[in-house]
């Protein structure tokens, strides 16, 4: 009886509400979907410092995804920040047999500027995640920690090397009057897309993108147009972004 597509959302939890599995939820219901999700980590955070976070116990976590997707059909997946490599192994066996788009937005580190990434993480996440990954969303400095590359087309070559499907850099944290994405499909070949830059910094932009474009997905849209609808979504969110607290601004996800 249900006809909205159902997107699981395996992302950490910010108290704020603008980043993780509040702006997954938020992002697709506007988009026409149903969230499920399991918390990957709890963090302590704000709209201007992010103090600690915790990964969930690797057996609670296993147990809350297969008793959830046990029982309800997924037509896509995001995953977003993880916390252990434990989680990143259990995800990997649960994705080797399925059957539905990925996106992953491989979070190393928080708006405030706190560094997320463990010893051994980022070779778990290639190891376990990559080979399933229909998209992979990092920004810039993420895709150069993932492959060592430091100039965008070749850290996109890296991403599909390490088996992604398809890799989308975005750089809205690099300085200039314009945000340059730049997307590698499956054929290797490289599209741009230039949006003006907006004042201000946002938090929850990264989250916002990836699970919208997991929403575009499921919907059925092709991967250049889900790529693209969910790039102008993100834009028009920080558009009309809130402040909610002192610092960073949230996105407004509901545009009227």
């Amino acid at each position: 009886m249900n006809e909205k597509p159902v997107v699981l959302a395996l992302s950490g939890h910010d108290p704020s509400g603008a980043a993780g599995v509040q702006a997954d939820i938020e992002t697709l219901a506007y988009t026409g979907c149903h969230c499920i999700s399991v918390i990957t980590s709890l963090t302590a955070q704000n709209t201007a410092e992010f103090k600690s976070m915790v990964p969930q116990p690797p057996e609670r976590f296993r147990e809350q995804l297969h008793l959830l997707t046990g029982d309800i059909a997924v037509d896509a997946c995001k995953i977003g920040l993880i916390g252990s490599i434990e989680l990143i192994e259990i995800i990997g066996d649960y994705l080797a047999s399925a059957r539905f788009p990925v996106v992953l937005d491989p979070v190393l580190g928080a708006g405030a500027g706190a560094d997320l990434s463990s010893p051994g993480l980022v070779r778990a996440m290639t190891a376990h995640l990559f080979p399933h990954t229909s998209v992979i969303t990092p920004n810039l400095e993420e895709a150069q920690a993932l492959t060592g590359c430091s100039e965008t087309g070749q850290a996109l070559h890296g991403l599909l090397d390490l088996g992604c499907k398809t890799a989308l850099i975005t750089t809205a944290d690099r300085e200039g009057e314009q945000v340059i994405n730049t997307w590698m499909c499956e054929t290797r070949k490289i599209h741009s897309y230039r949006w003006a830059r907006l004042p201000g910094t946002y938090h929850g932009s990264g989250c916002t993108l990836s699970a919208c474009l997991a929403g575009r997905l499921a919907l059925g849209d092709p991967l250049s147009t889900a790529v693209d609808k969910a790039q102008e979504y993100t834009w028009q969110t920080l558009k009309n972004a809130r402040r909610i607290g002192k610092s960073q601004l949230h996105p407004g996800r509901f545009i009227q």
